[in-house]
């Protein structure tokens, strides 16, 4: 364990400094910001979150499994609440929670009359009912409202190299499945009459957005972290039709999103969850005014050139 420990301090290390390598280059007003080794550790802490979540967030909306995110994100709450009581990492509590209420929600779809939205609202509400009334019971609550809203400019080491472990190993497997990914998104009969198992894929998944939850909690937070998994990918939606295209655009946006707003949360102090989810609202905002295809705007022109010609 401590061999890991180190390994991962070297590989942190290697990578912080390799980024300040491009943050030098950059203006010395926004440069200096990132001088201090709190603001370096959020760096790179906002950018593999904004990545982790601008992929996952693809799958997510072409699902339209945006209610489950939302049901996962608030499902973790008793798991972050049992390990502050039981002194273990937020992580492992968190990861627990997120996985057993993801798989309860999938084997109440499949097993009983209850369709997919009845299942998320029925474990959601129950899970996040259980955790308020755990935090209720515990005396000092700072550190959890951290979790709730996201602290990126405390993150410490250990949760540095959390995050980066889980990154890697979710986008490695998104990458590793990516083709069995994409038939079981837009058809799973064909999907599972070619011998793929759909049923793997659909827990697998899962698990995955339960794993980005656990890596955003000190980015954006329990509350914010369902925006970063539906925001990106949504922004990408409305740009392009091919899904390795919305990948590569929905992964930029949570990069873009995640380092202006730890920015701007930095310069203006102000929460760097709200940041950067702000940031990705707008930029969203501008696809939806402004895409060349299904843009409000555009339509709007190209309805009244028709009045017009008629």
């Amino acid at each position: 364990m401590i061999m890991i420990m180190r390994f991962g301090e070297a590989l942190v290390t290697f990578l912080i400094n390799g980024l300040m390598v491009i943050v030098n280059i950059l203006p010395p007003s926004i440069a200096e910001v990132f001088q201090f080794a709190f603001m370096q550790r959020a760096l790179l802490t906002s950018i593999l979150v904004g990545i982790l979540c601008g992929v996952l967030s693809c799958f997510v909306v072409l699902k339209g499994w945006s209610l489950l995110g939302d049901a996962v994100s608030h499902a973790v709450l008793p798991g972050v609440a049992g390990a502050y009581l039981l002194g273990i990492p937020f992580a492992i509590g968190a990861f627990i929670a997120g996985a057993l209420s993801a798989l309860g929600m999938g084997f109440i779809e499949r097993n009983t009359r209850i369709k997919q939205d009845a299942s998320m609202g029925i474990m959601f509400t129950t899970c996040f009912a259980l955790g308020i009334v755990m935090i209720s019971r515990i005396a000092t609550t700072t550190h959890l409202m951290h979790i709730l809203f996201g602290n990126v400019l405390g993150v410490s080491m250990s949760s540095l190299i959390l995050t980066l472990a889980v990154s890697v190993a979710v986008l490695g497997l998104v990458y590793f499945f990516f083709r069995e990914i994409l038939l079981y998104i837009f058809d799973p009969i064909q999907a599972a009459a070619m011998g793929i198992k759909t049923s793997f894929l659909h827990y697998g998944l899962m698990l995955l957005i339960t794993l980005a939850i656990v890596a955003s909690l000190e980015t954006v937070g329990i509350i914010l972290v369902v925006a970063m998994l539906i925001t990106p990918g949504a922004t990408a939606y409305l740009l392009v039709n091919k899904l390795s295209h919305m990948v590569l655009i929905g992964t930029f946006v949570g990069f873009f999103s995640a380092v202006v707003g730890l920015y701007l949360s930095f310069v203006y102090n102000i929460v760097s969850g709200g940041a950067i989810v702000l940031v990705a609202s707008a930029i969203f905002l501008l696809a939806a005014l402004f895409a060349p295809q299904q843009g409000i705007l555009r339509n709007l022109i190209f309805n009244r050139f028709q009045r017009f010609e008629k």
